[in-house]
């Protein structure tokens, strides 16, 4: 709406606010939106499953992921549960560190020989966030888990 060639002249608070808005958006004062909420705190969980004879193949079930509820687990827990073989002794243990939302609900690991005549006394060690939870060791099996299932 001005002439051309005309020039537009601004107050003295009309320049101090068309400099100040460019301060604060840098300083992060005016945001546009809101920042995206934080998703759960991540519990570090580490499996370790060993035997105490020497064993080929070991059968071994973990969870790496929560579940989004207990009624998805319960319609299908193997998708939950992966599966590893493993050859575990005395000397040779599995191990597994995973990121878990709520290990009290879904921190889990399983060991066993299934079918086999052999009883190597399988053992599982549970930690959370650096401290050991569960223990548990079997001539054919073990569970180690904080939840009781």
């Amino acid at each position: 709406m001005f002439p051309c060639g005309s020039r537009r002249v601004a107050t003295p608070r009309a320049a101090a606010r068309i400099l100040l808005v460019p301060a604060l958006l840098a300083a992060g004062w005016v945001t546009a939106a809101p920042a995206a909420a934080e998703g759960p705190v991540l519990h570090h969980v580490k499996y370790t499953v060993f035997s105490e004879q020497p064993y080929a193949g070991a059968e071994i079930y973990y969870r790496d992921v929560d579940p989004p509820n207990f009624a998805d687990y319960s319609h299908n827990p193997y998708q939950y549960s992966p599966n590893v073989e493993a050859d575990l002794g005395p000397d040779q243990m599995w191990t597994l560190d995973v990121m878990l939302a709520n290990p009290d609900q879904w921190a889990m690991v399983t060991v066993s020989s299934l079918d086999s005549p052999q009883r190597p006394n399988f053992h599982c060690v549970l930690a959370v966030d650096g401290q050991v939870v569960a223990t548990n060791q079997g001539p054919k099996g073990a569970l180690c888990s904080v939840r009781l299932w």
